[in-house]
């Protein structure tokens, strides 16, 4: 039983430690002739009206935790060995392990795009499919799975993990304002179609591990929204309680719109002398999600193994066999959910983005400019932020690329893009963070990375 425990929570810890993700990658917000920027700041316009390539148009690969895979993979005698393996130290582990780890995936599939110069200002039209996938691992899971059971208390009850899916229709619009010379705004309008919906909380989770005596209390819930999703069941050998054994969403109607919602994005630009100032906010909106699947263990449930009294008396209601049926009853308790049937519909409101940026222009050489932006993912206990400075050249019509550094919750990481942009044809590659020999010097221990591709056609 203690080696399964370490081996279950060492998976869950490497997928933790690499999370799969894509959204607008920053290392372009400052970048000319970069087609996308207005979906980090729908104040942007572009110089040519564009429609990209189905599918093509903005493709992004990332992938982002807090957790290092150096933290929970190591080398031991030429062998890769997970954090459990007793060659490594506990001190070694922990050391590299925060009270409270998140890892957050933000995928953005770009379907098609379109942008045009009309209305006195330049619109987008947008079809996006869209996923957010966000855990928190608190350091006293991953103690416990490498120490074993010790005599001290354990608090986990910030291990969590939130999932939501759906499909975007989004429309922008910017245009300067000519009352106030410089300054330009612009916003997006987005009609959601919620897919699918996934929270689950351990609201308590208390292990009082003592010398004499152990106490255990769990508390926690489940919220599912997907099509035909439903908990399977079993019952209990002890004491014949029907609970929640795992989850099936065969069927036709498994994924399909099952929520709607609206978005705005809302954004700023002032351009004074070499600066320009620019401000965001994206995804300001929610989603209501119908048919809404609850299991809970519908309060605390605690277990004290003092409480336990055995005799070996077999004629006394506490003999042996009755009080360890009583036992593991009680323990079964701990983890096991009841299903609370259809609850309804239940609303969530997106993870919102911040966006704060400054870009200087280069008096004697206007082609090159440097710019600073502050990005801020609200998203509760998942919330990370990330200060990027970058240069940005554009030395021909034809081409134009950027060099950044970020900095964040995320760590440290290394950033580049190149922008191929000709009359009806326009391509792009980058990384938000570069894996590889060549940046190790200056972002250790950082497992991070990502990619941005698109192909796209102005006019």
């Amino acid at each position: 039983m203690k080696a399964i425990f370490k081996y279950t929570i060492a998976a869950m810890l490497c997928g933790a430690a690499v999370g799969v993700s894509a959204q607008n990658t920053n290392s372009g917000y400052f970048l000319d002739n970069y087609l996308y920027r207005y979906q980090m700041n729908p104040a942007f316009g572009n110089d040519k009206n564009f429609v990209s390539m189905p599918a093509l148009g903005d493709l992004n690969v990332a992938v982002n935790g807090s957790l290092n895979l150096s933290s929970i993979i190591y080398n031991r005698n030429g062998h890769t060995v997970l954090f459990t393996n007793p060659l490594v130290s506990v001190d070694e582990v922990m050391s590299g392990i925060k009270d409270k780890n998140t890892i957050g995936s933000n995928i953005k599939v770009n379907v098609l795009s379109a942008g045009f110069k009309a209305f006195g200002g330049y619109n987008t039209v947008s079809i996006n499919a869209v996923a957010d996938v966000n855990a928190a691992v608190p350091g006293s899971l991953i103690s416990l799975a490498k120490e074993g059971v010790t005599n001290r208390t354990y608090d986990i009850r910030d291990l969590s993990a939130s999932a939501y899916g759906y499909a975007e229709v989004a429309l922008g619009h910017s245009h300067e304002i000519k009352a106030l010379p410089g300054l330009r705004v612009g916003a997006n309008l987005k009609f959601l179609i919620g897919m699918a919906n996934f929270d689950a909380y351990f609201n308590n989770a208390h292990l009082e591990l003592g010398t004499d005596s152990w106490t255990a209390t769990t508390n926690a819930d489940i919220y599912a929204n997907m099509g035909s999703f439903q908990y399977e069941h079993k019952i209990s050998e002890t004491s014949g309680r029907e609970y929640v054994s795992s989850c099936n969403f065969d069927g036709e109607d498994s994924f399909g719109p099952n929520g709607f919602g609206v978005a705005f994005d809302l954004g700023a630009e002032y351009q004074w002398r070499d600066f320009t100032f620019s401000l965001a906010a994206i995804d300001l909106g929610f989603i209501n999600f119908s048919d809404t699947k609850h299991a809970s263990t519908n309060g605390d449930r605690t277990i004290e193994t003092d409480a336990y009294v055995f005799s070996a008396n077999g004629d006394v209601p506490n003999s042996f066999e009755d009080e360890w049926d009583r036992f593991t009853d009680d323990l079964e308790n701990l983890y096991q959910l009841t299903d609370m049937g259809n609850i309804g519909s239940r609303s969530r409101t997106l993870h919102a983005t911040l966006n704060v940026g400054v870009d200087y222009a280069l008096p004697m050489y206007r082609k090159l400019h440097f710019g600073f932006l502050s990005t801020t993912r609200l998203a509760g206990k998942y919330t990370w932020t990330e200060a990027r400075i970058s240069a940005n050249v554009h030395p021909v019509k034809c081409f134009s690329a950027d060099v950044n550094l970020a900095m964040g919750t995320y760590g440290v990481g290394f950033g580049w893009m190149l922008n191929l942009h000709t009359t009806g044809f326009n391509m792009f590659l980058g990384m938000d963070r570069t894996m590889g020999e060549c940046t190790k010097q200056f972002v250790p221990m950082n497992s991070n990375a990502s990619v941005n591709f698109g192909i796209n056609f102005p006019f």
